[in-house]
């Protein structure tokens, strides 16, 4: 119970100051003059200013509050090194022991860092979150029990209540750690060129300078081993070799006795960025469907063509000078000697020959082929007759030897048991249908598969229609009809012409998504999918590595032809890898390389600004005896710390539940008071 008085004016307040000054001003004259009864005067005149201002007693019933500690528990990535989660535990269940002990006192344990393992340690936030609720005035102090390795500490001012924060440190005084960080790193690169990294290791816990092992790898293949010094920066040129991302890995050889090898390896993404492909188009005999590879091509702002057109071969002279011809002369020599391995993709669209080629540049395409070239045959009848393209020396790549005949007839292309499994033909719009739900075609050249070539789609008689073949570094493919015109201008609803001949366009220049043979990770909401493609029946297990190095095996069911899936669960942020022992996939969950990583050596520096500034302390777990301090109550002080006990300040909060008022000079009481302040007055005065 607390008593008080409190007032009510029953004039406006203006008006009561100036009765009060008139009244001072009065009992100032009465007292200087030294009048009789001047003392009683300036009473009675008091008591009616006091009377005016209308006071009341107060009287209060409150009821304590408790006031509420906050118990944060770093259960971030780096409390799981060592013995740090068993020391958290047991210091935990100690402290919360103790604070029971205390009365009138509110213990809150919140679990922290647990959600900001990509960006670093949040136990503030933790903080913020369970004291949300609180007035400040209730709150008697924050204790974290973590490795000191936090990375949302606010300023002192910042922090939103006035109460000491502890800080109990986890981990050993002298741990040592050796840990990889990027200091350069590119985001993009041209595919075929070279990028420079830079980094450094550092070793924590010793002195730098030591001579380290350094592997570099790409895409899980190691590219590179360096000898480097600890504590300098050093740079590495990796080659980009593919569009997409490219995972690079640097790795350093471990250190003796350190804490952990989880940041010994540090991972960046270069997305490899192809320059304009450069493509080679050139037509023979004009027909109906000539525009359909031009207009395809001139569709894709990515690629730079090259087209020329056979419209007057060399059989054809006459009288005319050459400088009335419109016609551009074919500069067969620069295309096919000079620049042709500038060129990621040749194209012969129903190209006999016609003398305009030499035999001896139809070596240069075979060797440019070989040699990592992609060529594309589009077929017609002249690939089944006497100036067919195959009887040069190009026959000793072309996937397919024609028959000599030409089976016209109207028929659906169908795709073959490989053709449902292939990149190129899986999944094709239309071929879920059974006719599949695309025009007809009316040609097909007859012709035989070679070994080593693959027929993805056959016509009329199981004649292959589409034939695919790898020839040493390059790849070849050859379509044996040219009527996909007739797809593309709609004829009996169409079918599906840019898939086919993109998909076709990009395996030919060796897109990654579109190889035969891959292993892919994904992430989907809390998992990883692993998906293995191929042209097999089965495939082999896949293991997967988890960031921290543990491992499982996993058995990959078919979902679809050609392609074989698993899943496993996203526990971890980081680098996950796959392998079946002949193809590897990485994928990366989260930062490349999480904050929480970089350094995870236990330390008292992070947390110690802030500990004193509100007057905590920081204590490290292993100093103390039973590893946990002595809690005190302490209502005001300089430091609440020792090197033993940490101390929380004594609140006395509440919250008031009823309030009683006794006017003193209202009704009769307030008449008696004034009245017997005027007697007395009187009656001095008629003495």
């Amino acid at each position: 119970m607390n008593l008080g008085i409190a007032f009510e004016p029953l004039i406006s307040l203006p008006l009561l100051v100036a009765a009060a000054v008139i009244a001072a001003l009065v009992a100032g004259l009465l007292l200087f003059s030294r009048s009789r009864g001047s003392a009683l005067r300036t009473l009675a005149l008091s008591l009616g200013v006091i009377a005016l201002a209308n006071p009341s007693l107060t009287k209060e019933d409150r009821d304590p509050l408790t006031s509420v500690v906050a118990v944060v528990l770093d259960r971030s990535a780096s409390q799981r090194f060592g013995d740090r989660t068993g020391a958290t535990n047991k210091a935990a269940e100690i402290i919360k022991e103790r604070l029971g002990a205390i009365p009138n006192l509110e213990v809150r344990i919140v679990d922290g860092g647990t959600d900001g393992e990509g960006d670093g340690t949040k136990l503030f936030a933790a903080l913020s979150a369970t004291l949300s609720d609180v007035p400040p005035e209730r709150i008697a102090g924050a204790i974290m029990i973590t490795d000191g390795r936090v990375h949302d500490v606010p300023l002192p001012q910042h922090l939103g209540f006035d109460a000491p924060v502890h800080a109990l440190i986890t981990g050993k005084e002298n741990e040592r750690d050796r840990r990889v960080a990027l200091t350069a790193t590119p985001r993009f690169g041209i595919v075929g060129q070279r990028q420079t990294v830079s980094f450094r290791v550092s070793d924590e816990g010793i002195p730098n300078g030591a001579r380290v092992n350094v592997v570099i790898r790409r895409d899980g293949n190691t590219v590179a081993n360096m000898v480097v010094t600890a504590g300098v920066e050093e740079k590495v040129q990796i080659e980009i070799t593919h569009a997409g991302a490219n995972i690079v890995e640097i790795e350093a050889a471990p250190l003796e006795n350190e804490l952990t090898l989880l940041n010994n390896r540090a991972a960046l993404t270069i997305d490899g960025v192809r320059e304009k492909l450069r493509v080679l188009l050139v037509s023979g005999e004009p027909h109906s469907g000539e525009r359909t590879w031009r207009n395809l091509l001139k569709s894709d702002a990515n690629v730079d063509l090259v087209h020329f057109t056979i419209l007057r071969p060399p059989e054809k002279q006459d009288g005319t000078p050459i400088n009335e011809l419109s016609l551009i002369a074919f500069p067969t020599r620069e295309l096919f000697q000079q620049k042709i391995r500038e060129f990621q993709l040749i194209i012969f669209d129903r190209y006999a020959q016609q003398g305009v080629l030499p035999l001896i540049y139809f070596d240069n395409i075979v060797e440019y082929v070989r040699a990592g070239g992609a060529l594309l045959i589009a077929a017609g009848p002249d690939y089944a007759g006497h100036n067919s393209v195959w009887r040069t020396p190009l026959e000793a790549i072309l996937p397919a030897t024609p028959s000599g005949n030409i089976t016209e007839v109207g028929y659906r292309a169908l795709l073959t048991d490989a053709g449902k499994r292939h990149p190129v033909t899986r999944n094709l719009p239309g071929a879920e249908n059974s006719p599949p739900q695309w025009s007809r075609f009316f040609r097909v050249i007859d012709a035989q598969t070679v070994d080593g070539s693959t027929a993805l789609m056959n016509g009329p008689d199981n004649h292959p229609l589409l034939v695919l073949s790898r020839q040493n570094q390059g790849r070849i493919a050859l379509l044996l009809s040219d009527q996909i015109w007739l797809w593309a201008r709609g004829y009996e609803g169409g079918g599906p012409h840019l898939d086919l001949l993109r998909r076709l366009s990009h395996w030919l220049m060796k897109e990654p998504e579109l190889e035969e043979e891959r292993l892919v990770m994904s992430a989907r909401g809390g998992e990883i999918l692993i998906e293995r493609r191929t042209m097999n029946e089965k495939v082999e297990p896949v293991t997967v590595t988890q960031p921290s190095g543990g491992t499982q095996i996993l058995n990959l069911t078919q979902a679809e032809p050609g392609i074989f899936r698993a899943s496993v669960k996203a526990a971890e942020l980081g680098l996950w890898r796959a392998t079946d022992g002949t193809l590897n996939a990485l994928i990366n969950l989260g930062p490349l390389n999480p904050r929480e990583y970089l350094e995870v050596t236990s330390t008292r520096e992070v947390m110690l600004p802030l500990v004193n500034g509100t007057r905590g302390g920081v204590l490290r777990l292993a100093d103390l005896s039973g590893n946990a301090p002595r809690i005190v109550q302490i209502r005001s002080a300089e430091r609440f710390a020792g090197p033993d006990w940490i101390g929380l300040k004594q609140r006395d909060a509440s919250v008031v539940r009823g309030l009683g008022l006794f006017p003193l000079f209202a009704g009769l009481s307030g008449l008696l008071i004034l009245m017997a302040g005027i007697a007395a007055a009187w009656a001095r005065e008629g003495r």
